[in-house]
C-alpha cells in the first residue's frame, strides 16, 4: 500500500507539474518600440511576483526559482532589455530605462502591487527599483544581490575577478581575460565562452558544472547590454536604501559567495531585512543548497 501511495503522490505531482507548463504562457511586451519577452505563471487570484535574473546581458527563465512559488503567486519573468530575445532599439541601457521596463511589464499584466525578487545583477536591480517606486512593493527579497552602484559596483567587480582567479589555472584565467577584451569590443561569441567559465567557476564544488540548469541561456546572452550596462551603473548615484519600508525584505547570501566585504553594504542599507547565510552554498543558493534556501522562501513569503 506504501508503494501504492508514494506511485500515486508522484503521478498526482507530474499531472500538476503539466498543468503548469501548459499554463505557462509567453508574451512580448512592447515598450516604445523596444521589445521585452515575458514568462507568465497565471494563477488567479493571487498576488503577483515578478523575478529579475542576473547578468546584466546573460537572460535566465529562473525556471527552478518560479517552480517553487508558481502555486502561491502568479509568477512573472523576463529577458532584460538587449538580450537576443528582448531587442533594444534606442540601445539605451540607463538605470531608468531599465526601471521603465518594470514599470511597463507591471502595466502590460495590468498590476498595482507585487512581490520583488532579483538575483545577482538583478537584486541590485531590484534595489535601485525599490529605492524609486517603494509604493508598488509588496515585498522585496534579494537573492546573493549585487553590492551597490557606483563605486561599491567597482569593489564587488574586483571581488569577484578575485574569486574567478582563484578557481582556475593560469592558462583559463589567460583565457578569460582575452575572451573578456574580445567582448568588450562587442564579441557575442567571446563573452559566451567568458560566461561559461564564470559559470563553471561559481558552481565547482557544489553541484556537477555540466548541470543542465547552467547551460540553457548561453544562446541568448548578448554582448551590448554588458558593455553599456556597466558605465551606467558606474554613474549612477550611491543608493541610500529604507531605513522603515512598509514591507518585508530578505536578504541571502551562500557562506561561499561571489561577494565579501561588499555584501555590508546592502546589509546596512536595509536595517530592517532578515539576513540569512545559507551553509555549503555560493552564488546561486537555489541550486547550492535547495533544501535551505527553500526554508528562506517559505519564511519570507509566508
Amino acid at each position: 500500500m506504501k508503494n501504492n501511495a508514494n506511485s500515486i503522490e508522484i503521478q498526482s505531482s507530474t499531472l500538476q507539474s503539466a498543468i503548469y507548463k501548459t499554463q505557462m504562457q509567453s508574451n512580448i511586451v512592447d515598450h516604445n518600440g523596444n521589445t521585452l519577452f515575458s514568462i507568465v505563471y497565471p494563477n488567479p487570484d493571487k498576488e503577483t511576483l515578478i523575478l529579475l535574473h542576473g547578468g546584466p546581458g546573460f537572460p535566465s527563465d529562473l525556471s527552478a526559482v518560479a517552480d517553487l512559488l508558481k502555486d502561491h503567486f502568479q509568477v512573472i519573468t523576463f529577458h532584460q532589455r538587449g538580450t537576443q530575445k528582448s531587442p533594444c532599439l534606442d540601445k539605451d541601457y540607463s538605470m531608468q530605462a531599465y526601471l521603465s521596463d518594470i514599470e511597463t511589464v507591471r502595466e502590460f499584466y495590468k498590476i498595482n502591487k507585487f512581490h520583488l525578487w532579483g538575483h545577482s545583477w538583478g537584486g541590485l536591480y531590484a534595489q535601485i527599483y525599490a529605492e524609486k517606486h517603494p509604493e508598488n512593493l509588496l515585498s522585496l527579497f534579494l537573492c546573493s544581490p549585487g553590492s551597490g552602484t557606483n563605486t561599491q559596483w567597482k569593489q564587488t567587480e574586483k571581488e569577484v575577478m578575485q574569486l574567478n582567479k582563484s578557481k582556475t589555472s593560469a592558462w583559463a584565467w589567460t583565457k578569460m581575460g582575452l575572451n573578456s577584451l574580445l567582448g568588450a569590443l562587442g564579441s557575442d561569441e567571446a563573452y559566451k565562452r567568458l560566461f561559461k567559465q564564470v559559470m563553471k567557476n561559481y558552481n565547482e564544488g557544489f553541484i556537477a558544472t555540466d548541470h543542465s540548469d547552467l547551460i540553457d541561456d548561453f544562446d541568448l546572452l548578448k554582448a551590448e547590454p554588458i558593455n553599456k550596462t556597466r558605465p551606467e551603473i558606474i554613474k549612477y548615484p550611491l543608493l541610500t536604501g529604507l531605513e522603515k519600508p512598509d514591507f518585508k525584505i530578505t536578504i541571502v547570501y551562500g557562506d561561499q559567495d561571489i561577494y565579501t566585504t561588499s555584501k555590508n553594504f546592502v546589509i546596512n542599507r536595509y536595517p530592517t531585512a532578515q539576513l540569512f547565510t545559507l551553509s555549503n552554498s555560493g552564488h546561486i543558493p537555489w541550486l547550492h543548497h535547495p533544501e535551505a534556501y527553500n526554508d528562506v522562501v517559505r519564511n519570507h513569503y509566508q
